[in-house]
């Protein structure tokens, strides 16, 4: 069965990580590698200089081991996706499936969409007809049959060509058209639903056809028309009715009338299609001398009387041409792909607004011809893909992929499932969206807007800048806690922090002061910047050394600060609870200057409340380890006084004056 075949292709997808998964796993593993390849080196130069008894090193190594690994990094990177869930779904009625999903919108360079319905109104209305010579404009608009056929400006009298004409419309048609208090709407096609209001427009709406149906084509988009098999029962003869295609009713027409005049036909699709309507040809033959039961494809190609021609149009949605506009400057590339006329879909493709440049347009029968690397480069400079089928929709996407495009696809029918499946984030509605499309979808967009994707994609790079700046605000922090450990146990001093100081900084203060980066806005311009391409990395070179000298800088600005205590007279227990103190309060300054690309001192006033009150949380807590009895004799801390807590914040802003230097150098030098 065809939905067999569907479900086989979507089967044969295997599921792949997404690109943010793939850097926090590569980062994982360089981190582990790191730290347990440093910690070995550590004892292994421990024992053989013979620095501390077994024991004691052992347990100097696992306080490194617990100071370098940063514990915080799964929790907080779950937790700044969830916000982002939270967040699309509350502001946007948007629906994400997988958290990781939620990231890869702030990547994708290529969107794939269906137009009717999703870049348009989705109300199709016949606006103007050909009928043999005579030229007919039509009122009104939607589904509502309320207007008019008009000649010459004039209601126009139903002559018998045109009542054929109207009734091949009518019957010809899979649809139902139906009134609920005055709302007309339609289940099935909407292109049939067109042809439903015109029927009803000219004979009044509770006017009942006398044709009796007796077998029905249905619509594939392999041969794109529909033809239904009927009675007449004026003469109670059958008659065929078919409407689809004008290339494939043209072929029909001039087997039946070898002077058919092709020419002037196609130049009445023509002069429409350039202008954005969709035009569908109608006809019919009688069945002469025998009685059908089934209608079948032969039946028409030994030919047709063609009745005329309708221009169909449906109206772009005002909302899409300004998110249309946003992704351009975001270099996102929007792909539109329709079972349209190629002139109409450029013309629709121009109205909308595409693309800032030339509108190319390429139709599914030129991409079958085209070989594997042609169709990756059609898939790239072509902006509408015309007369596509289900299978031209897959393989559009994997050609996308094959030049490394990240690629979301937005569709809403079953055919549309394996290209939602296969792309690198599929995209389905909620309202019109079939359950096989949802299924097979990453996110559905509650309520069919397409608009909402800019909102989406933005939401998507401000999630993946705040989870690199945590990153990068954890890494180094962790890193230094592990220098700390590894310097003292190198140079012979007694180590001044303990395993369970370590998991204090780690999982209460780091955790805490972290949580902030869920609430960081999207920074200024990030709409202007181009996606990120696949191949780049997380973290830079400037993300690597910066994560260097700061990991040093706060592990050598702690020792000196502990150092600098134990001389002026504190004991160690008073000295460690300061180093505890410096190390976490570095934290929060830290935290200021890598939250934003630009100095942070000026950046203080965008911090929102939420983050304060984060940051708030975690000096509550650190008073309360450093002051409440209980947790001094848990984690070995006394209580320190004004003076020393001068000292401690004093250190611990060394941290953000260095990093607000080395933003300094770099502004001077870009501007050079």
């Amino acid at each position: 069965t065809e939905i067999g075949k569907i479900s086989q292709e979507v089967a044969q997808i295997k599921p792949k990580k997404t690109p943010l998964t793939k850097e926090i796993d590569h980062v994982g593993k360089i981190v582990s590698y790191i730290t347990i390849t440093a910690s070995v080196i550590v004892f292994i130069v421990g024992f053989f200089l013979k620095i501390y008894s077994l024991p004691a090193l052992a347990l100097a190594v696992v306080a490194m081991l617990v100071g370098a690994i940063p514990e915080g990094l799964p929790a907080i990177t779950s937790v700044i996706l969830a916000f982002g869930i939270s967040k699309m779904a509350k502001e946007h009625k948007t629906i994400i499936k997988s958290m990781p999903a939620v990231e890869t919108l702030g990547s994708v360079d290529v969107i794939a969409t269906d137009k009717t319905g999703t870049l348009t109104k989705n109300e199709m209305t016949a606006i103007e007809l050909w009928v043999g010579n005579q030229h007919y404009t039509v009122t009104g608009t939607g589904y509502a049959p309320n207007g008019q056929i008009l000649l010459n400006q004039k209601p126009a009298p139903i002559n018998h060509e045109l009542k054929l004409f109207l009734e091949a419309g009518y019957q010809a048609n899979d649809t139902v058209l139906t009134d609920e208090d005055g709302n007309w709407h339609i289940n099935g096609e909407p292109t049939d639903g067109a042809f439903l209001t015109l029927y009803h427009k000219a004979f009044g709406a509770k006017y009942e056809s006398p044709y009796k149906a007796i077998d029905l084509l249905p619509f594939d988009s392999d041969y794109r028309y529909i033809a239904e098999l009927t009675r007449d029962p004026e003469n109670d003869k059958q008659v065929i009715f078919v409407k689809g295609s004008p290339d494939k009713l043209f072929e029909m027409a001039a087997k039946e009338d070898p002077q058919f005049d092709t020419a002037k036909w196609q130049k009445r699709v023509d002069d429409w299609s350039k202008a954005g309507k969709r035009v569908i040809a109608v006809g019919y033959q009688p069945v002469n001398g025998e009685n059908l039961m089934e209608v079948e494809h032969d039946h028409l190609y030994n030919g047709i009387h063609l009745l005329g021609l309708a221009a169909l149009q449906d109206a772009p949605r005002e909302e899409v041409i300004v998110a249309l506009k946003q992704m351009n400057r975001a270099g996102v590339s929007v792909k539109m792909i329709t079972g349209d006329d190629p002139q109409t879909a450029w013309a629709i493709g121009k109205q909308l607004g595409l693309t800032n440049g030339p509108i190319h347009a390429i139709t599914g029968a030129q991409w079958d011809k085209l070989s594997t690397a042609e169709r990756e480069e059609a898939a790239l400079s072509n902006q509408v893909f015309a007369r596509t089928t289900p299978q031209n929709k897959l393989e559009i996407v994997e050609a996308l992929q094959n030049r490394q495009k990240i690629t979301a696809m937005v569709g809403d029918g079953v055919n549309d499932a394996p290209a939602l499946k296969k792309a690198d984030i599929g995209i389905s509605m909620g309202i019109k969206g079939t359950d096989v499309a949802k299924d097979a979808a990453d996110m559905i967009l509650g309520n069919d807007n397409f608009a909402v994707m800019a909102a989406v994609i933005k939401e998507g790079r401000r999630i993946y800048d705040n989870i690199k700046k945590s990153i990068l605000f954890l890494l180094p922090t962790s890193f230094a806690e592990g220098l700390v450990v590894a310097f003292s146990i190198l140079t012979g001093q007694q180590v001044p922090l303990q395993p369970a100081q370590l998991l204090w900084i780690n999982l209460i203060a780091a955790i805490t002061i972290q949580f902030a980066f869920v609430f960081e806005k999207a920074e200024e311009g990030i709409m202007d910047r181009s996606p990120r391409p696949v191949t780049q990395r997380l973290m830079n070179r400037h993300d690597l050394i910066q994560m260097g000298y700061v990991s040093a800088l706060m592990a050598i600005f702690a020792l000196i600060g502990y150092e600098w205590f134990i001389n002026s007279g504190a004991d160690v227990v008073n000295a460690t609870t300061m180093m505890v103190n410096t190390i976490v309060i570095s934290k929060a300054f830290y935290f200021f200057s890598i939250r934003t690309e630009h100095y942070g001192l000026k950046e203080i006033g965008n911090i929102g409340k939420k983050a304060w009150g984060v940051i708030g949380l975690m000096v509550l807590f650190q008073l309360i380890f450093t002051y409440v009895p209980f947790m001094q004799m848990a984690f070995h801390v006394t209580s320190i006084s004004l003076m020393e807590w001068l000292a401690v914040i004093i250190f611990s802003c060394l941290i953000f004056l260095c990093t607000e230097s080395d933003k300094m150098v770099r502004f001077r030098l870009n501007r050079r």
